[in-house]
């Protein structure tokens, strides 16, 4: 008898421990997930597309840094939306755009505000207002955009975790 109840607290332990980790599932692990600060949220499968050049892709895995609990949901609610035009945008470009640090830079950044503007278009937040003036003067282009107001706001930066070519 002693082994048997032995052996069924072993099977026990991990259950416990799994619940701890995720703060037992009620309210409070919700609380703690908005104090815990910044998280990073893996947009999976990664992404392998094909380039202009016969025969030749791109594989990319991408990681989101999210700050808050509203802006992981509002991600994890358009990550369809997401994940189309972050197909699009790495979709159909050349070998030679995309071998020096500064283009993949460059592609990093454009994904960013891809990201912001597809949350905020399916939150129903329109931008045409905020870009008019940026259109304007091309001084403002090189500022990054302060998206602290919109619903996208908690969506801090995206890193290329594996970038391969072939």
């Amino acid at each position: 008898m002693r082994l048997f109840i032995l052996l069924c607290s072993f099977l026990l332990i991990p259950a416990f421990a799994l619940a701890e980790e995720h703060g037992g599932g009620g309210e409070a692990g919700g609380e703690g997930k908005v104090a815990a600060g910044p998280t990073y949220l893996e947009v999976s499968p990664k992404f392998v597309v094909n380039l202009t050049d016969p025969k030749r892709y791109l594989s990319i895995n991408v990681q989101l840094l999210i700050d808050g609990f509203q802006a992981e949901m509002a991600i994890k609610k358009h990550m369809p939306a997401i994940k189309h035009e972050l197909i699009m945008l790495f979709s159909d470009r050349s070998l030679d755009s995309l071998q020096t640090m500064e283009q993949r830079e460059a592609l990093r950044q454009q994904t960013i505000e891809m990201i912001h503007k597809t949350i905020d278009k399916a939150e129903g937040v329109e931008e045409s207002e905020e870009e008019a003036p940026a259109a304007s003067d091309p001084h403002k282009k090189n500022k990054p955009k302060d998206y602290s107001h919109l619903p996208s706001g908690g969506f801090k930066d995206a890193f290329f975790t594996e970038f391969l070519l072939q």
